[in-house]
């Protein structure tokens, strides 16, 4: 299976890094490596001292695809549900400097965290769903999926046309306002709509 990150899907996000908006959603890629086994904790690399958390929507594809047009998108997808793209800030930020290509942020063992997912029927609208991220019990991000540039289904629309997604197949749709510092020690909890899909603790 593949990981698919959304990058610059929020407005509110875009402003706090001093990124341009784009015209066509920001794609990169994590390998499976990239995913913390349930349970474990999220061991800070010894390559970075500034690891964001960023907390976003999570799909999972039930089927293969290509050339998914946005009015089917529906149908490759029956659960969603809550992860955390880890970033390497300081990392990041270099390579971005220098022209490079920044797969070492953002796609290093452990940087996806996979929460519980949830049967998209339990939601009247895909398009109107609160979710948070706290650590220590205190709410550092808050977004509601209305808030994205792109929504799901044009995501998978988008996506399809470059990558065959298959079975298993995970898409990250991108994190609002409010990454920050994780540190260790930290313990850190995600929810939508109130129910916790993860928790965490930060080594």
């Amino acid at each position: 299976m593949k990981i698919i990150c959304i990058g610059r899907n929020y407005v509110d996000h875009i402003a706090e890094l001093k990124n341009q908006r784009p015209d066509e959603p920001v794609i990169f890629l994590k390998p499976d490596t990239a995913i913390l086994p349930k349970d474990s904790p999220f061991y800070i690399p010894e390559f970075s001292n500034d690891i964001h958390h960023e907390v976003e929507v999570l799909v999972k594809i039930n089927k293969v695809g290509k050339y998914i047009d946005k009015k089917f998108a529906s149908k490759y997808y029956d659960e969603i549900g809550l992860g955390i793209d880890f970033t390497a800030r300081d990392l990041q930020t270099k390579l971005k400097e220098k022209g490079l290509p920044w797969e070492k942020s953002k796609s290093f063992d452990g940087s996806a965290v996979i929460g519980n997912f949830i049967s998209k029927k339990k939601f009247s609208s895909l398009e109107n769903i609160n979710f948070e991220l706290k650590i220590n019990e205190n709410v550092v991000q808050k977004g509601n999926t209305s808030q994205m540039i792109w929504k799901i289904d044009e995501i998978i629309e988008h996506v399809s046309q470059f990558f065959t997604l298959k079975t298993g197949d995970i898409i990250f749709t991108g994190t609002p306002s409010g990454v920050g510092k994780v540190n260790q020690n930290d313990r850190v909890e995600g929810f939508i709509e109130n129910e916790k899909l993860f928790t965490l603790d930060i080594k």
